[in-house]
């Protein structure tokens, strides 16, 4: 960007495209970016546009929507780290749109970089090595190569001759001055900021309000032609009139839609509940304002009795859960609870009705349960075939069933799995990391329903069943399931004044028990000497005001208990 003159080079900003702050914080990126750079060279003007997309597992879906708008991708590696892991789920949807790949080892800069062995690792994944590019993003060397390399090597957009106005709109956000505000990439004919919008799948109409792109600023054109990248207002109030994925075209015209991707479907449900009641409001136009942004984010009202109203949520992985909720506890300061992880169950009752079952709270009493069926999903790994031991392990730990394992060449394989979705979403990906040492890297996509068996879990903390511990687990590891929670609640609750015991049951019967023991105040430290009754009476009276509190007292449970919880 600076080579472009898209900044100054004295810029001050860091990670200029992760803008949020919990991106800079932890270091990924969340949220695409589309910018437009423009570069001059040997008395030729090429016209560039980028799209910075995160890499996590959870947020694949935001580089499968990035490659479609897409002729070639920047494959970047870590001189200090290698190929990482999602680099090889991320090269492969690359390959199967038929995008042209520039290998890019960078960092070089560090002492600590490893460029020849990063590149012998790009060379294992099928590259040339004289395509790779050698850059630090930090000195600046090696980029002006980089920038030849793709001038050389991409193609420029392949525009339709048709002269029918189509765009992808690959990215969208809600403003509040201008209604929504789609990324679109122009595929045929041209928009004019005069022309009035129509949405392909929803049959949305709306007068363009402005029109431009990012550079990294916002810069206002009149029109966009085929082959650009840019954004659109339009002026709409409802982000769903606007689905990312859709083709956007012009009144008066009727062309054939663009194929877009799978519109992004939540596979992780969880509550989320106001720690303070009277914010319920304010959570829901909260998450309102977080789903506008993001296609993923899905949620319903819910209501709990024991802890009043709140929100069904729907995610793509617990990652992805963490991040909303962090975003509404910082961006609109709303304390929150969370319930257990589930995915979504079909429950087949004695009376012929089949219902879907998204929480441990919908779940209904077992004497009207005919069958329980449950997700599965086909997995896919990526690996060194050192570490196949280790993840044959930890898959027949998740009830998963082997398929198949296929050699891609000397120094990689694919493992294929059968595996019930709930053993996947809650930190499988974490475990799999681990024992790969970073390298091991998942894709995969869900199938069908099977039949499972699965009991319900209350947690009673001081007699009363506390509904967002409540969680659904296999009937054969229940017990096992309930002690670690009971476990880890008593590490996590801190002591209170009185005892506090803590107890896991299915129906009516105690799995595991574990207690509290109070925190003692010292009633007598004062007392020196004299007769041993007044020390006796003030036991006494301390013994009874306890048993007062037994009946009366409130365990007092803080908010991060609820989250740490879910982390096995």
């Amino acid at each position: 960007m600076e080579i472009t003159g898209s900044i100054r080079a004295d810029s001050n900003t860091k990670q200029l495209l992760d803008s949020m702050d919990l991106e800079r914080e932890r270091g990924i990126t969340i949220k695409l970016k589309a910018i437009r750079m423009f570069y001059s060279k040997d008395d030729q003007k090429y016209e560039l546009n980028l799209i910075d997309t995160p890499g996590h597992v959870d947020f694949g879906y935001e580089v499968s929507r990035s490659l479609v708008a897409c002729e070639g991708a920047l494959l970047l590696v870590d001189a200090t780290q290698g190929v990482q892991a999602q680099t090889i789920v991320n090269l492969e949807k690359a390959k199967a749109v038929g995008l042209k790949i520039i290998p890019v080892v960078n960092k070089i800069d560090l002492p600590s970089a490893q460029a020849e062995s990063a590149a012998l690792e790009l060379i294992e994944l099928g590259f040339d090595e004289k395509d790779i590019c050698y850059t630090s993003g930090k000195t600046g060397e090696g980029v002006e190569d980089l920038l030849d390399k793709v001038i050389e090597n991409i193609p420029a957009p392949s525009i339709s001759k048709l002269e029918v106005p189509r765009a992808l709109v690959f990215d969208s956000y809600f403003d509040d001055y201008r209604g929504v505000m789609i990324f679109v990439r122009v595929v045929s004919g041209n928009f004019s900021k005069q022309d009035t919008l129509k949405f392909f799948s929803t049959k949305a109409e709306s007068k363009i309000v402005e029109m431009g792109y990012l550079s990294p600023t916002e810069v206002k054109v009149d029109f966009l032609n085929a082959g650009e990248v840019g954004f659109i207002a339009t002026g709409l109030k409802r982000i769903e009139e606007a689905r990312v994925g859709d083709t956007a075209s012009i009144l008066g015209f009727d062309p054939e839609p663009i194929p877009g991707y799978k519109v992004p479907i939540p596979v992780v449900f969880l509550s989320f509940y106001p720690s303070d009641s009277a914010q319920y409001l304010d959570l829901r136009d909260a998450m309102e304002k977080l789903a506008l942004s993001d296609a993923a984010f899905s949620f319903e009202p819910e209501n709990i009795g024991s802890i009043g109203k709140g929100f069904r949520c729907g995610f793509l992985g617990l990652l992805h859960a963490d991040i909303i909720r962090e975003r509404i506890e910082r961006e609109f300061d709303i304390s929150i609870i969370t319930t257990s992880p589930s995915v979504k169950y079909l429950i087949k009752l004695t009376s012929g009705e089949e219902i879907e079952v998204k929480s441990a709270t919908e779940f209904p009493d077992v004497t009207k349960i005919l069958e329980v069926l449950e997700p599965w999903a086909n997995l896919d790994i990526y690996t060194l075939p050192e570490h196949m031991g280790l993840i044959m392990d930890l898959c027949k730990t998740r009830r998963a069933e082997f398929v198949e394992s296929i050699n891609l060449d000397s120094k990689r394989m694919k493992i294929s799995y059968k595996i019930p979705l709930i053993e996947l979403i809650i930190d499988f990906y974490d475990k799999l990391k681990s024992i790969s040492s970073g390298y091991a890297s998942i894709d995969y996509e869900i199938t069908d329903y099977a039949p499972a068996k699965v009991s319900k879990v209350d947690i009673l903390i001081a007699g009363d069943i506390i509904a967002p511990f409540s969680h659904l687990v296999q009937r054969q590891n229940a017990e096992v399931e309930a002690k670690k929670v009971v476990s880890k609640l008593k590490e996590l609750i801190p002591r209170q004044q009185l005892k506090v015991t803590i107890q896991a049951a299915i129906g009516g019967k105690i799995l595991v028990r574990e207690d509290i023991s109070p925190v003692r105040k010292d009633v007598t430290g004062y007392l020196y000497g004299g007769d041993v009754t007044r020390k006796n009476k003030l036991l006494d009276k301390q013994k009874k005001g306890k048993k007062r509190m037994k009946r009366f007292g409130k365990v007092d449970i803080p908010n991060d208990v609820f989250w740490k919880i879910m982390e096995k």
